[in-house]
């Protein structure tokens, strides 16, 4: 209350208005509370009453209590500005740590504390761990964590209300703990205010003001460091809210990517697919879809039937097909890297019918390997159209042959037949019977139909149990042993060939078959599996097994160089020998029965190693020779040999 006036009193009444003024203007200008007892002083000084002296020290009273008042106003109205300030800066943050680091410095702007610092609660480990500070210098501070319940700050994070204390050493109402007590001494923290980051029940933290020295904390301040948290937890949701739909945009944007590539790793596959149909609904074959594929991928290709036999092959060399790495395609249904390749088996359901190797890619993406497991499926298509076609022709095939060796039909519509399949009987064709030791028959049959496309026409098929190929040829004997190297490489067995022929017409072939299945025999018996020849081929056993025994050829064969030096030298070499196997092989009785010197005998008998071979004195070789000498004796006049001391004989 300003001081009252009394009536009469005009002195009075302009001193106290004096002091009023004073007073009022002490307010205004905002001065320190000292200045506000000057009134009171001036009015002693000059002498004034009691009761004048009671009035402007109630009215000093007053007028210091509007200045408190006022100055509260202002600390608040400051206060809300900087919470206003505050939330302002927290809005426009989007990095959670650059938001944590605001919220600590401004509550040690606002609150002037020493050290300010945040703890955020880890709902896994049922703890509240230290997240940012303002202020500390101690490592083992910014590390320390709390449960909860331990310490001021696991109180505040498990009761969610604040807590105070103007000395934490000595509060015995917290749970102290030997790591909590350490740290806090090692940051010389006394004073801890403590309140709880809550974003609407849940507590996410605590929001920390410290001072190194014992002080008492306001309500004010608890209230202000409050409302700071309560902004803080709502600018850490947003936050995390923020990273959280940052994150889960970029997983949207990488999946985006992830469906645009794959997708046009599917159109490419399905082009890729679709070309390869084409070429094979075309009339494509193997070589045909290797080469593709090789451009395709950008690599080897190379497709195996499923026995191992290569079909086709582009830009790589000649490899078997790995067989653990189709087993593991096979059963998978997968495409599998194996030692520097690629391999996918190529199924129709269950059944294995062969596999494609891809050669130059240690490693490949997930959208070619989904191309070549397509390609696998084309091959699939391509093997079964193949089979089918293969199949209906071999039967067709199979069948003429079958007729044409036992003489089914007669000779003019066995003929039509064959041209229909663009084979001409008047042609000499042989014929090659073959037996595998180990191979499957059906193999067998597949590998020679193939050697017989590959050669340019003919027909094979069963007949009498075995694979019987009739093809043009004319050295059966050399084709055979082709054949038996060409048809064990592609089965990875033995194959015996035995030949008979050439021969023209139907009936000619039929009795051609016979005699190459009598070859084949004699072949197995002597123990030459894995080779090929015709009878003629086998010597003195093809003259006697053969129908048509060719006397003068067998003789050419064994002694033709023999004979030819004879007959150009004008000696007698041929009669040497007949009289050398004639004496049992002696020389001395050979020179005796020839009435020439032993010495001779050794010449002539050394001039024949060289006309026929070292071998010619072997007990085999030497029957051949001895039966070529008889036959040649008996077809022809044996000349007449030059006397004991002609030229002619050494």
């Amino acid at each position: 209350m300003l001081p009252t006036v009394k009536p009469g009193s005009s002195g009075n009444q302009r001193e106290h208005r004096s002091a009023a003024r004073e007073l009022l203007d002490l307010l205004a200008r905002q001065a320190p509370d000292e200045a506000f007892a000057g009134p009171a002083a001036s009015a002693r000084r000059r002498g004034a009453g009691p009761e004048e002296l009671a009035d402007i020290g109630e009215a000093t009273e007053v007028a210091l209590r509007i200045r408190r008042t006022l100055s509260q106003h202002r600390r608040r109205e400051a206060e809300l500005a900087a919470l206003f300030e505050t939330a302002s800066d927290l809005a426009a943050l989007r990095d959670l740590d650059a938001v944590l680091r605001a919220i600590v410095r401004r509550a040690k702007l606002l609150l002037g504390t020493d050290v300010t610092y945040l703890s955020l609660n880890d709902e896994t480990a049922g703890d509240t761990y230290m997240r940012v500070t303002d202020g500390s210098v101690a490592a083992a501070f910014q590390q320390v964590r709390l449960g909860m319940g331990e310490g001021l700050g696991g109180l505040v994070a498990q009761t969610a209300r604040p807590y105070v204390t103007g000395d934490y050493r000595s509060d015995t109402r917290f749970q102290h703990t030997a790591a909590i007590d350490s740290a806090v001494g090692e940051e010389g923290l006394r004073a801890i205010l403590g309140v709880p980051l809550r974003v609407a029940s849940k507590i996410i933290g605590v929001l920390y003001a410290a001072d190194r020295t014992p002080r008492d904390f306001t309500p004010d301040e608890v209230t202000l460091l409050s409302s700071l948290a309560d902004h803080a937890a709502i600018a850490i949701d947003n936050a995390r809210l923020l990273e959280e739909t940052r994150a889960a945009l970029a997983d949207l944007n990488a999946a985006s990517e992830i469906i645009r590539v794959n997708g046009e790793a599917a159109r490419r596959a399905e082009q890729a697919h679709d070309q390869l149909t084409d070429l094979v609904l075309r009339g494509g074959d193997a070589q045909d879809v290797a080469h593709a594929l090789a451009e395709i991928l950008d690599g080897g290709i190379l497709i195996h039937d499923a026995y191992g036999a290569e079909l086709a092959r582009a830009h790589t060399a000649p490899l078997p097909p790995p067989a653990a790495a189709v087993t593991a395609s096979r059963t998978s249904g997968r495409a599998v890297l194996h030692d520097g390749s690629c391999v996918t088996a190529v199924l129709a359901g269950p059944e294995l019918l062969g596999s494609i190797t891809l050669t130059g890619h240690t490693e490949l993406p997930d959208a070619d390997r989904l191309l070549f497991e397509r390609a696998g499926v084309v091959a699939a298509l391509l093997l079964l159209l193949r089979r089918s076609v293969a199949e209906a022709e071999d039967r067709v095939r199979g069948e003429l042959l079958t007729d044409l060796l036992s003489l089914a039909s007669d000779p003019s519509t066995l003929s039509a037949r064959a041209r229909r399949l663009d084979i001409n009987l008047s042609r000499p064709h042989a014929v090659f019977v073959t037996h595998g030791e180990t191979a499957p028959r059906h193999r067998l049959l597949e590998a020679a139909a193939r050697s017989v496309q590959a050669t340019g026409g003919g027909l094979a098929g069963l007949h009498q149990d075995h694979v019987v190929i009739v093809a043009p040829a004319d050295d059966p004997g050399r084709t055979a042993q082709t054949l038996a190297t060409a048809l064990g490489k592609a089965l990875r067995d033995t194959v015996t060939v035995g030949a008979a022929g050439p021969a023209v017409g139907p009936a000619a072939l039929s009795a051609a078959h016979t005699e190459a299945h009598r070859c084949l025999s004699a072949l197995r018996a002597l123990g030459h599996t894995g080779q090929g020849a015709a009878l003629p081929g086998l010597g003195f056993i093809g003259l006697i097994l053969g129908d048509r025994a060719d006397v003068n050829a067998y003789v050419r064969a064994t002694l033709g160089p023999l004979l030819d030096y004879d007959a150009s030298r004008g000696t007698g070499l041929a009669h040497t020998l007949e009289a050398y196997f004639a004496q049992s092989a002696s020389p001395t009785r050979t020179s005796e029965a020839l009435h020439v010197h032993v010495n001779t005998v050794v010449q002539r008998l050394d001039r024949i190693g060289r006309l026929l071979g070292q071998d010619w004195s072997a007990p085999a070789r030497a029957l051949e020779i001895q039966l070529a000498l008889r036959l040649h004796h008996l077809t022809r006049n044996r000349p007449q040999p030059a006397g004991p001391g002609s030229a002619g004989h050494r």
